[in-house]
């Protein structure tokens, strides 16, 4: 289909017609019809040259989509290219890239029409200043909407704050990659209160750095929310001048999420007891994934044979991975214990616990001369059918 030029054509229809011709849109009577109905400005009455000039630039220099630089039209009205121009000019100098440029653009589009001088650079040059540098730099600053924020009454007092705690400009930049948003909240209204509640119940503030570089996004809950997780710990037995505590607090912040992976761990037959102890001495267990401690538990119980309480005496088995750690090694075991090398009571669990160097000297090392099948076992040559140590 062929469009003549002509100067009684309206904006509209030479935006829409660029617009074809920029997303290779098939020159097709169906497609343009259904592109024309499904583009809310094909029938606007109010669309102007200057929306055809936002959508255009929009799309061509920052690489939003058709639909994201309409959506974004609403809220941005670019008159002149100057100011986004020089707004695109300064990110790039910086390390963005084109698709940083394009996420960035699409999520906050007020930022193409920000002062580049006065508002953006001092902002970026501030990051850079604390430590965020290099492609760190524009994937912060794209995942959320820091650079909207005003520079002296949100930003740096957030970074002054989290400061006091976390003492090193490389701490920070730890913290605020772990969670970004932590630098929007008022940390006065909001994490003040969490930190006190932890000092009420004698955790050190050397602790409360680590707990809020870890996890930052745990010292925001609702105070009373945080302190029903302070209060469960101390139910628990936990000692708050341990790091154990901060991990064991990482795990337990989520209510929801510790229950539904609690119910995983009884339904394969811990006991109230046997969970408590577990958590108590590997916490981290509970960081795992529903599915993650459902696939192992099986493995665990139902391939390898093993009972419940005896996995429930190595929780940090839970932070191993089943493909490249648990088989591997059970079939090591395997492959010994049918040629009569070790015994069944060899210790299946204390195998798959230990670190890597014991368990190869333990048993690669020692009988690799006598039974080459164990290389091939570790390497995932031979599978694992399991072994009945019941």
């Amino acid at each position: 289909m062929a469009f003549r030029s002509c100067k009684s054509v309206s904006p509209r229809f030479h935006f829409i017609y660029d617009t074809l011709i920029h997303h290779r849109i098939s020159h097709n009577t169906h497609t343009i019809v259904r592109f024309l109905e499904t583009q809310s400005i094909a029938n606007n009455s109010n669309f102007t040259e200057k929306s055809s000039l936002t959508i255009s630039y929009l799309t061509k220099s920052c690489g939003l989509s058709l639909k994201s630089a309409i959506s974004a039209s609403k809220k941005v009205s670019i008159k002149s290219t100057e100011k986004p121009d020089s707004v695109l000019e300064l990110l790039r100098s910086h390390g963005f890239t084109e698709n940083h440029i394009s996420v960035l653009i699409s999520r906050y589009p007020t930022l193409i029409l920000a002062d580049p001088e006065r508002t953006l650079r001092p902002k970026i040059e501030y990051f850079e200043s604390m430590g965020l540098v290099g492609p760190d730099l524009a994937k912060i600053l794209c995942s959320c909407s820091m650079l909207t924020n005003s520079l002296e009454n949100q930003i740096k007092p957030s970074f002054n704050f989290l400061k006091r705690y976390l003492k090193t400009n490389e701490n920070l930049i730890y913290a605020v990659k772990q969670y970004s948003r932590v630098v929007q909240c008022n940390a006065e209204k909001v994490m003040l209160p969490n930190i006190h509640t932890l000092q009420a119940h004698g955790v050190p503030d050397s602790h409360i750095g680590k707990l809020i570089a870890l996890r930052p996004n745990a010292v925001m809950l609702r105070s009373d929310v945080f302190k029903e997780v302070t209060d469960a710990l101390k139910e628990m037995g936990f000692d708050p001048t341990r790091v154990s505590y901060l991990l064991a607090f990482r795990s337990r912040f989520s209510k929801l999420n510790w229950e539904k992976k609690k119910e995983v761990f009884m339904s394969f037959g811990w006991s109230e007891s046997e969970f408590n102890s577990a958590f108590k001495l590997g916490p981290l267990c509970m960081l795992s994934s529903e599915k993650k401690i459902r696939e192992l538990m099986d493995f665990f119980v139902n391939k390898a044979g093993l009972r419940a309480s005896q996995i429930a005496k190595c929780p940090n088995l839970f932070v191993s991975s089943l493909e490249k750690r648990i088989i591997p090694r059970c079939s090591v075991l395997q492959v010994l214990m049918s040629k009569g090398l070790i015994g069944k009571d060899v210790g299946v669990v204390w195998a798959l616990d230990c670190t890597k160097k014991k368990f190869e000297s333990r048993f690669l090392t020692k009988y690799k001369e006598v039974t080459p099948e164990v290389i091939k076992a570790y390497e995932g040559e031979i599978g694992f059918q399991g072994f009945n140590t019941r």
